[in-house]
């Protein structure tokens, strides 16, 4: 059975159960900033599983795609050497939110794996675990589906503490949690290895290949399991290790889709096809990790994901570079891939050239990585250590990708050792670094538990309310009093949660006097808004009515900049291209700014036809609208997410006439002449790929131009031209006749620089068979090069070396007359100077230059030279 086969008969198999087939989510979480990529298949339904969201069908099945690159779960290390590590998967799973629980969870697996109808897996093959305390699931086992007593293993807190285990799961260290039951398939005793368990349990005869999660309790704050209200179900089968079963090989690297990207991987690399090379084995997995992530929207970079992604491709470079390829590579690979899944992820089909681009240019400047890294590490072994520190080892692989392996091979060839210890302990700091960047917290919202909030802003600014909870310094509070910083949840509120990249709306909320001044609006929950700031005046208490008002001003400036970013993204991508998507936005009152996908600066001529095309819609003054519909009736109208941000089964489309269509949840203007003026004022790159756009609309454009003419009038005056045309010819004069000025002053230090020189000679140390001048002056850089010649000229025995120190920089300059360059070299001397204070140089025998940096040491340098001297002539 081919691995796309399996994945669609696992989809099919629960679609017959009452699933519903919900596409893979995205590899980058936008909805969750704990995560740093999408690793498990559950990650686009935490929301679910911890109320704060609801879908329209209580059981769901994916087909998700996930990246594993740091953390305990994965060392990028290992991939290529074992059976079953991998940066990139398929986890395919099913999902029960408060429907079904154990009975059901572990009978459609049963059912799936040992069904004729489907995948007809001998059930002697199989055996099971399940948490040791789990009484319910194990009698499911051994008396519903019939497995022997033997073949249901018990596993216990095996990881030092209560509930840390195998078969206990945990969203995080609070939260959703509860024991799981593993299913593992026996590839036979012929392949060392024991049950799960046993001592020999780490060996590869048994493999997991299922796991049933049973979210039964929320873990709080004490430790204390809490049982939750609707126990849920999350269940994972890893598409890759089962496809090995089905398949009947034991490596996951033996099935058919890697062995078409191992065999992909040897033609690119001019190696022979072979199992029993590891490198082939690691380009083969990373070209699914970086293809993915970057169809995803990310780029290589040197934070965040980009900079795990550019791990992941060097790494494979660097396997490729010991197979012997020096030249660009890894891109040729994605074709291949798209062949092997672009059926089941068209975004691959879609974005198969940004893809080689990415990765052919990564591999580009992962050239010039090498240089820096190998001038960094001669840096460091200069001073004739004899043990390179784990810190330098550490900082040329994870600051500069440099190799580690390349960094040993270069110390085994000087005899140098390396500090192996101190590499681990730099390289398990950051892996602890890494998995606390993942770990997910669910204490990070208040604790609220009552109705959801209506919101009305999307129609009215004003809305008489009821005071539903109040918070002070993060607690439940019955009342807050004058001062007090705190939150307020109300029932139905005008103002706006920050989402989408729209900040929150701001104003009041009063009563009778009592004033709370809200300064910021953020979601509690999904469908939860609480009003942020401080009482101003009186007392609030739980239950009041109260008039919730949003700052007018405020919101308009916030509506104009979104409708204008709208506007922007769709004259982007016609201007730029279509490979342009949102990378990351902020619109506040005083600016929207926008973050983008593009591989270079955006050119003036770009932005100009931008702004028209935006401005010629804005002045169209065509209406804004905005309808609820099903993501599929969205998608079929042609909408575009523009702010990455999660959506249910139900969205909002918005539209500007036939100038853009979005899915968008944020406030809008009614029609887009009350954008006014559109004005971008800053593009620049912030990221390898990434240009950020900041754009003004309104009054704040009205401002920006008024500042810009008034800034014109004071340069006219300032130049005393007769008109704005007058303005760049002024300019240009006054630059031209600096510079001629600049020039002669130069001429000038040049001409009497040859004249101190002159009388320098007429001083030189007479050593017999030659005359030295060595002296520190005061000249440009530029003029000891003229000095030293005119010296050198006039004397058959001149040696010559002379400084000049401009900036705290120090210029060198050595001249030898050319009868004795055969005993005495200019470059020689030049660089015995050079080394002294920090620098290098070289050239001719006769002239030569070089640079330096340690002024302190210039006095010695300048000293040693006549022993030098003295040992040359000897």
């Amino acid at each position: 059975m081919k691995t796309s086969e399996l994945r669609q008969k696992f989809l099919k198999f629960f679609e017959s159960k009452g699933h519903q087939i919900v596409p893979s989510s995205s590899l980058v979480p936008h909805d969750d900033p704990t995560l740093l990529f999408t690793n498990a298949g559950m990650n686009q339904f935490k929301d679910v599983f911890l109320g704060f969201d609801k879908r329209a069908y209580t059981r769901a099945t994916t087909a998700q795609k996930c990246v594993r690159a740091g953390g305990k779960h994965n060392d990028l290390e290992n991939v290529g050497y074992t059976a079953r590590h991998h940066t990139f998967f398929e986890m395919m799973g099913n999902f029960s939110f408060g429907d079904y629980f154990k009975q059901d969870a572990i009978k459609f697996a049963w059912e799936f794996l040992t069904s004729p109808q489907w995948l007809n897996i001998p059930a002697e093959k199989l055996l099971a675990t399940v948490y040791a305390d789990d009484d319910e699931a194990y009698n499911i086992w051994l008396n519903e589906i019939g497995l022997p007593p033997e073949k249901i293993i018990r596993i216990g807190d095996n990881k030092g503490s209560r509930y840390a285990s195998d078969n206990f799961w945990q969203m995080g260290d609070t939260g959703p949690c509860g024991p799981c039951s593993e299913i593992f398939y026996d590839h036979g005793d012929h392949i060392w290895g024991g049950p799960p368990g046993s001592p020999e349990e780490d060996g590869d005869r048994f493999i997991e290949i299922w796991n049933c999660v049973f979210m039964q309790f929320n873990r709080d704050e004490s430790g204390t399991m809490n049982p939750l209200p609707k126990p849920s179900v999350d269940t994972g089968m890893g598409l890759e290790r089962m496809a090995a079963v089905m398949q009947h090989v034991h490596a996951n690297y033996e099935i058919d889709l890697f062995q078409n990207l191992l065999k992909a991987a040897a033609r690119e690399t001019g190696t022979e096809f072979s199992m029993e090379v590891p490198s082939l084995k690691v380009i083969a997995d990373h070209i699914r990790a970086c293809a993915f992530l970057v169809a995803d929207g990310v780029l290589p970079s040197n934070e965040g994901r980009g900079y795990v992604l550019r791990r992941i491709i060097r790494r494979a470079v660097r396997h490729g570079y010991k197979l012997g390829q020096k030249q660009a590579f890894f891109y040729k690979l994605v074709p291949d891939l798209v062949k092997e899944m672009g059926d089941a992820y068209p975004e691959l089909k879609e974005r198969q050239s940004q893809i080689e681009e990415a990765l052919k240019n990564e591999e580009t400047r992962f050239a010039q990585t090498l240089e820096t890294g190998m001038a960094l590490l001669e840096n460091a072994l200069s001073d004739g250590r004899k043990v390179l520190d784990g810190e330098i080892i550490f900082k040329l692989y994870d600051t500069y990708g440099f190799p580690y392996d390349l960094t040993a091979d270069i110390c085994r060839e000087r005899g140098i050792d390396m500090d192996e210890a101190g590499f681990n302990r730099e390289m398990e700091a950051q892996r602890a670094r890494a998995r606390a960047a993942q770990s997910f917290k669910a204490d990070t919202q208040l604790a609220y538990d009552g109705q959801d909030t209506q919101f009305k802003g999307y129609t009215e600014r004003q809305t008489q309310a009821k005071i539903l909870a109040l918070y002070k310094d993060s607690e439940p509070v019955n009342e807050l009093n004058e001062g007090d910083n705190g939150a307020i949840v109300l029932d139905n509120t005008p103002f706006y949660a920050e989402s989408g990249g729209q900040v929150g709306d701001v104003g009041y909320i009063s009563a009778d006097g009592n004033r709370f001044e809200v300064r910021d609006t953020q979601k509690i929950k999904a469908a939860v808004f609480g009003q942020f700031g401080v009482l101003v005046a009186g007392r609030l208490k739980v239950g009041d009515s109260v008039t919730a008002a949003i700052d007018n001003d405020i919101r308009d400036a916030n509506m104009r900049n979104h409708s204008a970013t709208h506007l922007m993204h769709r004259a982007l991508r016609e201007v730029l291209g279509t490979h342009v998507e949102q990378k990351g936005s902020l619109v506040t009152a005083e600016v929207t700014r926008f973050d983008i996908s593009h591989p270079q600066p955006i050119t003036a001529e770009e932005i100009a036809e931008v702004e028209r095309r935006v401005n010629r819609a804005i002045l169209a003054n065509v209406e804004v609208s905005a309808e609820i519909m099903s993501m599929e009736d969205a998608q079929k109208a042609g909408a575009m997410m523009l702010f990455g941000e999660k959506y249910g089964d139900e969205v909002r489309v918005l539209k500007m006439g036939d100038f853009s269509t979005e899915l968008c949840g944020g406030t809008h203007v009614h029609r887009t002449g009350d954008i006014g003026l559109f004005k971008i004022i800053s593009e620049s790159g912030i990221a390898a790929g990434i240009r950020r756009v900041e754009a003004i609309t309104g009054m704040n454009a009205l401002q920006w131009a008024q500042n810009q003419e008034r800034l014109v009038k004071d340069i006219i005056a300032e130049v005393k031209a007769q008109t704005e045309r007058d303005v760049l010819a002024k300019i240009q004069a006054n630059a031209a006749h600096s510079k001629q000025l600049e020039k002669a002053l130069s001429q000038a230090k040049g001409e009497l620089a040859k004249h101190a020189g002159a009388q320098l000679l007429d001083n030189a140390k007479d050593l017999g068979q030659a005359k030295l001048v060595v002296a520190q002056i005061e000249a440009e850089a530029g003029a000891l090069r003229d000095i030293v010649t005119d010296l050198t000229g006039k004397s058959d025995q001149a040696v010559v070396l002379l400084a000049a120190v401009n900036d705290g920089k120090i210029a060198l300059c050595a001249g030898v007359s050319k009868p004795l360059t055969a005993k005495v070299k200019a470059g020689d001397l030049v660089k015995f100077v050079a080394e002294q204070v920090g620098g290098k140089g070289g050239g001719r025998p006769d002239l030569a230059q070089a640079g330096g940096s340690d002024t302190d040491k210039l006095p010695q340098a300048l000293n040693s030279v006549e022993d030098w001297l003295g040992s040359k002539l000897a």
